[in-house]
């Protein structure tokens, strides 16, 4: 049977739900606001990372927010603002980083990571998606060696909990397994499980190949209302006319909380602001994609350059990228690489992830209209998630078993 399916959101996650529900047969238009694979979909370190199954709601995170608020250029930073649902999203979040509460978030990430790795397994080796995919494992890389045992705890809470197990490369051996890296770094962890693209370059491709299979995109396309109807959405009221559907998909990440009022449900999602530069390629290129913990930095190498993304901003939608940010990401590099900076900077940029206040994302029916579903709040997993959550919605709205359970992640546990 096909029905008519609009999905609001045209980042990672409203793609990978077209993607699904097109080859259930339904009739699929994809609407944002902006342009289709752009916001924080765009310009991400373009990280597939199974071996991310420990959430941000860790026990010392809290204080590291409180300290943040007097550290202007700390990674993890709550700029101070009046701001009511802020407040309420960081008493929730601090109630749930607890030794606990993190293990169970993690026990969920862990089956939707492992899920959705091996739908990418399968369809990111189709010749029709061009996006650099390299499917060589990542390294968490360390300049001092305390920093490598602390880290060692962490390994081994992932083998024995996860079977995340990581190759432990000291330090003799480390500039032969990555030569871009510095003399005298104290050792890394390899996670071959791990992969990297170009994301900007996965949504072309992909939306090229869903325009050719009948999606229709619509950009520059803003919800103004939500009508409902004897318990069902009944149409879109949008600056490009009215909408109508069989089922509507809300996947506007950081956005979606705008949304709760319409859809009468809460839907918790902060902008959580990161930022990348993208240089051309230096001397010395980095052949893996990277973590430094210690400067809580990523490093991707593309075919055409670099990549360095970092920061969790809590500063609302905040637009400017102040130059202190980008020579921070740059400034941090240093200590590990070779040639931390390519000889050009093509694009600086900023994207709001959208942050809920447990760590883990909302994909279900919302329980009170239930041709009405939710796909948003994947915090910094949105591409690594987008495979399974698209499986997902297509999978709930043929009412079939879906391949996980989806209770942890219900819209219905902040009723």
């Amino acid at each position: 049977m096909t029905d008519r399916v609009i999905i609001v959101g045209g980042g990672h996650i409203g793609i990978a739900c077209a993607h699904y529900l097109q080859q259930d047969g339904h009739d699929v238009t994809v609407i944002d606001q902006g342009e289709i694979g752009g916001a924080c979909s765009r310009a991400n370190c373009g990280f597939i990372v199974p071996s991310h199954v420990l959430p941000l709601t860790t026990p010392d995170a809290p204080l590291q927010g409180i300290r943040s608020i007097f550290q202007p250029k700390a990674a993890f930073r709550v700029k101070p603002q009046l701001r009511g649902s802020l407040a309420r999203w960081m008493w929730e979040f601090g109630r749930r980083c607890t030794q606990t509460r993190m293990l169970a978030a993690s026990e969920t990430l862990h089956s939707l990571l492992d899920a959705s790795a091996r739908q990418y397994d399968t369809f990111l080796s189709s010749p029709e998606l061009e996006c650099g995919w390299q499917n060589n494992g990542m390294l968490f890389v360390f300049r001092s060696a305390k920093a490598l045992q602390d880290f060692s705890k962490t390994d081994t809470l992932l083998s024995s909990e996860y079977g995340l197990s990581a190759r432990l490369i000291p330090s003799d051996d480390l500039q032969e397994f990555e030569p871009a890296l510095l003399d005298g770094l104290a050792g890394a962890y390899f996670y071959e499980g791990d992969s990297h693209l170009r994301p900007d370059r996965l949504n072309a491709s992909w939306t090229a190949l869903l325009k050719n299979r009948g999606v229709k995109f619509v950009e520059h396309c803003r919800v103004a209302s939500i009508e409902r109807q004897n318990g069902q959405v009944l149409e879109l009221q949008t600056s490009q006319g009215d909408m109508s559907a069989d089922h509507y998909v809300f996947a506007a990440g950081a956005w979606s909380s705008s949304l709760g009022a319409a859809l009468d449900c809460e839907i918790p999602v902060e902008p959580g602001k990161g930022y990348s530069v993208t240089m051309t390629k230096p001397e010395t290129m980095p052949s893996h994609p990277m973590l430094m913990p210690e400067k809580h930095i990523a490093i991707t190498p593309f075919d055409d350059g670099i990549r360095i993304a970092s920061m969790m901003e809590f500063a609302g939608f905040d637009t400017s990228i102040p130059p202190f940010r980008i020579q921070q990401l740059q400034d941090s590099a240093r200590p590990f690489l070779k040639d931390p900076v390519g000889p050009t900077i093509e694009e600086t940029w900023y994207g709001w992830r959208p942050m809920t206040w447990d760590s883990l994302p909302i994909i279900g029916r919302i329980a009170h209209l239930p041709n009405a579903l939710l796909a948003t709040g994947h915090n910094m997993l949105g591409l690594s998630l987008a495979p399974i959550t698209g499986k997902a919605i297509a999978d709930l709205v043929a009412e079939r078993a879906t391949d996980i359970p989806l209770d942890a992640v219900s819209p219905d546990r902040f009723s």
